[in-house]
């Protein structure tokens, strides 16, 4: 299985902050927003990846992440230079899926806890049929793409931004799909906002029934950090966390050592190189445990 991080758009919500800079590469507490996402894709074991930004953020995100070989990926981009929709990604991408599975996760889509990462892993190893994608109970449905069901819990109907919600349950910024994925992506119209619309793809695939919605449990948490005060929450989110459990949430480097994707060695030249703050602190102390 093959990842995308959507990691483009204008930023708006979050003007002025996002003038000059992707609000992907914003802070959430101590790291850039895009941290977590990719952390999402490493966990589930995940190594070639497409960022897809504006040209002008590209730039930026290679300063960050070069090719993904400190961390033993491969790391790709591609340019969406105007907000054309997240089903656009799937045309800007189809070169680089080349008929594989992929995840795609939005770049400012923050998920905590192991419901993610086992189902990927699962997902992974076995070949993909259809597409699902993960439903989340919210108190503000209205914001996002609404699932509806019937009395046996199966999905009736997706709908984007309902003023009448037909139920409370969100789909959350992650989604995994089978090599048709390209294919059905070309054949939609853009909305009435000038936009390829995920919902618009994921009906397609729940009218050939070929759609799967998991939902996510009161073990996973999902932040939508594009907005001032969702951003703050996550930040909040992210303190707390690393705090009380003594980790660090979204930690490439710990995560890229676990998966195997870098050795002992290669770690421990990451650790020479870590500035002398929380973060560097963190990963001596881990080689140390992990030397012991």
């Amino acid at each position: 299985m093959k990842g995308i991080i959507l990691a483009g758009g204008l930023g708006t919500r979050l003007h002025p902050s996002t003038i000059s800079v992707s609000k992907q590469l914003l802070p959430v507490y101590d790291k850039p927003l895009i941290y977590y996402p990719l952390s999402n894709l490493l966990s589930a074991g995940i190594k070639e990846i497409l960022i897809i930004s504006t040209s002008d953020n590209i730039l930026l995100f290679r300063k960050l992440f070069g090719n993904g070989e400190s961390l033993g990926i491969n790391l790709s981009f591609e340019a969406q230079d105007h907000p054309n929709g997240i089903a656009e990604a799937f045309l800007i991408g189809e070169k680089f899926i080349n008929g594989d599975d992929v995840a795609l996760i939005l770049g400012d889509n923050i998920f905590y806890g192991n419901q993610i990462k086992n189902h990927l892993n699962e997902q992974k190893n076995k070949k993909c049929h259809g597409a699902k994608i993960f439903a989340y109970k919210v108190p503000d449905p209205q914001r996002y793409g609404v699932v509806e069901f019937d009395a046996n819990f199966s999905v009736v109907s997706i709908e984007e931004k309902p003023l009448s919600p037909k139920s409370n349950f969100a789909v959350t910024g992650l989604y995994v799909y089978d090599g048709m994925v390209c294919d059905l992506a070309k054949s939609l119209s853009p909305s009435k906002r000038g936009e390829l619309e995920i919902t618009d793809l994921n009906n397609l695939y729940l009218e050939n029934k070929q759609l799967e919605v998991l939902l996510l449990d009161a073990g996973t948490a999902w932040l939508d950090a594009g907005t001032p005060d969702s951003l703050l929450e996550a930040a909040h989110f992210v303190q707390t966390i690393q705090n009380r459990q003594l980790i660090q949430f979204g930690c490439l480097e710990e995560i890229a050592f676990q998966q195997g994707f870098i050795s002992v060695e290669s770690f421990k030249e990451i650790v020479d190189d870590a500035p002398k703050n929380k973060y560097g602190d963190y990963l001596r102390n881990y080689l140390k445990e992990i030397s012991n």
